[in-house]
């Protein structure tokens, strides 16, 4: 199914499943009312997308479900992350406002300007980030229902080397960094991704990037969710930024479905 602005697709997986992939960040695509509101030019813009997609992550996903013994189902976001980001609080709880990236982005991956000084972020809050989430929230309800319980895979990828815009870059960047949450990410997760990937150089947790997402309606308080983020420093499966992806997208999508079939066998 697909939302009728085509910002995101719920692709399905086996009725059983309890896995969702969500692949939030993948996408270029930017709405031309949208850009008319970014004030970089054609080429900088360009750029900036290259240093914030995470690129290839959708057919990462895709060739993991593929290779699924038990198909996932797959959340994957049309849009770009300059349109909304859908991982951000809507509001004041979101630690990356600091950093000009809430829910609507402000400033660029080098804390540049993006859109104007005091621009209002509801429109785009209401047409684009509103609808998301309560998709995603219909979608963990129906694994819910239909699996009694739901686990979250977010597919990220990160630079090799730290951007301006990081607030917490300064520690490990190892080859695969797993994002966890106190309450929605089970130790036997965390170990079920270090041991799915741990060919491809080392795992690490919560560094550079921590966290997990989980719709705001779940968020501490059903257990039954859990989330884990996978986010693969790009070196390992693309040329950086933004270029063409290499053979390592497969061995590392072989990974994925790895950590899914054990997920949905638990």
């Amino acid at each position: 199914m697909s939302h009728p602005y085509d910002s995101f697709r719920f692709l399905p997986g086996a009725p059983r499943s309890p896995v969702i992939l969500h692949v939030p960040h993948s996408s270029r695509t930017i709405p031309p009312a949208v850009r008319e509101g970014i004030v970089l030019d054609d080429d900088a813009l360009e750029r900036e997308l290259d240093h914030i997609t995470d690129s290839h992550t959708d057919r990462l996903a895709e060739a993991a479900a593929d290779a699924s013994a038990l198909t996932p189902w797959r959340f994957v976001n049309g849009l770009s992350r300059l349109v909304v980001d859908p991982e951000r609080f809507p509001d004041e709880r979101e630690e990356m406002l600091s950093a000009g990236m809430g829910a609507v982005y402000t400033r660029t991956t080098h804390r540049e300007p993006l859109r104007p000084a005091g621009v209002d972020p509801r429109p785009l809050i209401d047409r684009y980030f509103t609808p998301y989430a309560r998709a995603m929230t219909a979608a963990v309800a129906d694994r819910l229902a239909a699996a009694g319980r739901a686990v979250i895979i977010d597919v990220h990828s990160y630079p090799t080397e730290r951007l301006p815009y990081e607030l917490h870059g300064d520690g490990p960047r190892p080859p695969v960094c797993l994002g966890t949450d106190a309450f929605h990410t089970p130790p036997a997760l965390t170990a079920a991704a270090r041991t799915a990937f741990a060919g491809f150089g080392g795992t690490g947790t919560d560094s550079p990037f921590a966290g997990a997402y989980v719709p705001l309606e779940f968020y501490g308080r059903d257990p039954r969710v859990s989330a884990l983020m996978v986010e693969i420093r790009r070196d390992g499966y693309m040329r950086e930024p933004g270029g063409p992806a290499g053979p390592g997208l497969t061995a590392l999508a072989d990974a994925l479905a790895g950590l899914v079939d054990v997920v949905s066998r638990s």
